[in-house]
This record gives C-alpha cells, structure tokens and sequence, in this order.
C-alpha cells in the first residue's frame, strides 16, 4: 500500500507549505467572493435606482461627507433589515435600490446608537441642530459625542462640484446645470446646515 504522505498533493504537503498554503487560500477567497459579488451587477434590482430617489442635492451631499468624516457610521447603521422587531421600531425594511447612490454604502453592523436609514422626517431641523451640538439637552442618558463645532464651520462652495463630477462618471443623473449652481446653493452655510440636510433625505424615496 502506498503512503498517503507520498502523493504529490497531499494536505500534509499544504499544510506544511507555508507559501503554498497561503495561495491556495487566497485562490478560494477569490473564487468565492466573485461568485458571490459578479451575479449582483446584473440584477435590476441592485442597480436600478427606487422610484423616488434622487441624486444627493449639494447640500445633502457636503452632510454625507462631514457623517462619514465624523464617523457617525461607527455607531449607527443604516440598514435596516427584514425582521419584525426592526420594522416595527424603525420603519419599511431596507431595499438595494435605496443605495444606488450612496459611495460607500453606510449599511454597517454596529449599533450603539439606532438605525438612520429611516430617520429623515422624524424629527424637525432645530431637533438635530439642538441633538448635534449636545445630545444630552434631548436625550439625558445619551452616551453620543457632541460637535459643537459644525454650526460654527463654513462649507467650502468649491469642493462640491468636483465631487458631483465626479459622481456623475459613476452613474449620479447630476445635470451641467446642477453641478454650476452647486456652490452658490451651498454658499453661507454650515457643517451642522448640510449634515441636518443630509439626515432629513435619508429613507424618504420609501412612501
């Protein structure tokens, strides 16, 4: 009988190949994420946008980048998946097609504080302002940062047509015409301005 340590690909012979190990993991992680990953490009419904949806304004735009900046995503998903519990508590489940704008998506797993994906609406502007600038005046028990610094930081009115550019080459409907009004819709105002913007679209393309 011959020895199994012999054959010329023997899990002994992997497994103790350090190199070779570390391929053929790799080779397996490839394969498995394409097969996971490639079938989604050619479904509709994770690459048409949701009736209703819209391409950030400028404002609503320049709040996605102070959320992300801020790490607001560290602490608040914004996914909200099909379970009754999470329906119940935060509104219709999460669809792919509420994301098709969004670069990177903000979905998450983390939760120390609620789910936004639904939150546009809920509350009033001066809500969030108040809620941002110090958590605790609404919320006593709230362990959230505060960031009294947004309603004193001015946008830059320049920035934001070259990010919606540069969107539009990935898919944004954004028109000449949007992109050269950009900054002047922008012009005056604030951090806290665009993130309240921002949080108020949030899950509203869903009726």
């Amino acid at each position: 009988m011959s020895d199994p340590s012999s054959d010329g690909f023997s899990h002994q012979k992997i497994e103790t190949n350090n190199l070779l190990l570390i391929v053929l993991i790799l080779i397996t992680i490839a394969i498995g994420g394409l097969v996971e990953i490639v079938p989604l490009f050619f479904q509709t419904s994770t690459t048409t946008a949701a009736p209703g949806l819209k391409p950030y304004g400028p404002l609503q735009l320049a709040g996605r980048d102070i959320y992300v900046r801020e790490g607001c995503y560290n602490c608040h998903s914004q996914m909200i998946r099909p379970l009754r519990a999470e329906t119940l508590r935060y509104g219709p489940f999460s669809r792919a097609g509420e994301f098709v704008y969004d670069r990177p998506f903000q979905w998450g797993s983390k939760r120390t504080g609620p789910d936004l994906h639904r939150v546009g609406g809920k509350y009033s502007d001066d809500w969030h302002r108040i809620h941002l600038i110090n958590p605790r005046d609404l919320v006593p028990e709230s362990n959230m940062p505060a960031y009294p610094w947004l309603p004193k930081t001015a946008l830059v009115p320049e920035e934001l047509a070259p990010k919606m550019r540069a969107l539009r080459t990935l898919g944004a409907g954004y028109t000449d015409e949007e992109i050269a009004g950009a900054a002047a819709e922008v012009k005056g105002k604030t951090e806290l301005d665009a993130l309240v913007a921002y949080l108020q679209v949030l899950g509203t393309s869903i009726k």
